[in-house]
């Protein structure tokens, strides 16, 4: 049996940490699909964010299943009693294996908090290797949060390309949303300088929450959204709507953040 593909990382993982990952996945096309498969890749030392990625996303596809994938195997092992038809547990990395009886390719593969503790120079092989591992029509959600999941980021990814990139942020209680920058995915997290797109962006949107300040007293959600208004209007290409604004979200295209070298 070939070694799993890549290193046993720190494994800290908190109930309800990927809470706002999970909320865009379960809004994904992908998410409805018959059968779908999604992977939990690097669930870390407890079982508890695949167990709550079924639950999330059988709120909308009752055919929904789960693989959780670890590179430690004692961490598998905590994962086996809370195997179901539904859920499935597996030793590798980002070869992503899956068991025979689920399905050859995968149409989700979730890798939270998995890349920050690799060298940048790795991002590109790992990316490759899951999207290899990926049906026609799946994504790759690669990305960072905090420890109790109040600011996330990620990529979302097809088979071929980058997609997108989203920042997800609790409100209430915000100073700037450049605050992301301490979250933001390996890809782009040593990016945040003068130069680069990324750092442009989130100027940006500091810009604009500042100029929006006196939307404060009335909601920061409202506020959020005529932010994320603002940006659109600038050029910015953002790819979601008020619908996902309202959530603390803003989706803009990759090209608008990529690295620049």
């Amino acid at each position: 049996m070939r070694k799993p593909l890549g290193n046993i990382t720190r494994g800290t993982t908190n109930p309800n940490r990927l809470r706002r990952v999970d909320r865009y996945i379960a809004a994904l096309p992908i998410a409805s699909k018959p059968g779908m498969i999604a992977v939990d890749l690097g669930f870390g030392a407890s079982p508890i964010t695949a167990l709550e990625l079924l639950a999330r996303l059988r709120e909308r596809n009752q055919s929904a299943r789960v693989v959780g994938i670890e590179i430690d195997r004692e961490r598998v092992e905590r994962g086996r009693p809370y195997e179901s038809d539904a859920l499935r547990f597996m030793h590798g990395g980002f070869e992503t294996p899956l068991p025979s009886e689920f399905a050859e390719t995968a149409d989700l593969i979730r890798a939270f908090n998995v890349l920050r503790q690799y060298d940048e120079s790795q991002v590109a092989d790992a990316w490759a290797k899951m999207q290899s591992r990926l049906s026609i029509d799946g994504v790759v959600v690669e990305g960072t949060c905090d420890e109790i999941g109040r600011i996330s980021s990620w990529v979302t990814l097809d088979r071929e390309q980058p997609l997108s990139f989203t920042i997800s942020l609790r409100l209430l209680g915000l100073d700037e949303p450049s605050k992301v920058a301490e979250r933001l995915p390996k890809v782009l997290i040593h990016r945040n300088v003068t130069g680069e797109k990324i750092h442009d962006y989130l100027n940006a949107l500091d810009a604009a929450w500042r100029n929006h300040s006196a939307l404060g007293v009335f909601s920061p959600v409202q506020r959020w959204v005529e932010v994320c208004k603002d940006l659109r209007a600038a050029g910015w290409p953002v790819v979601n709507d008020a619908k996902r604004w309202r959530l603390g979200e803003i989706t803009v295209d990759w090209n608008a953040v990529a690295p620049r070298r």
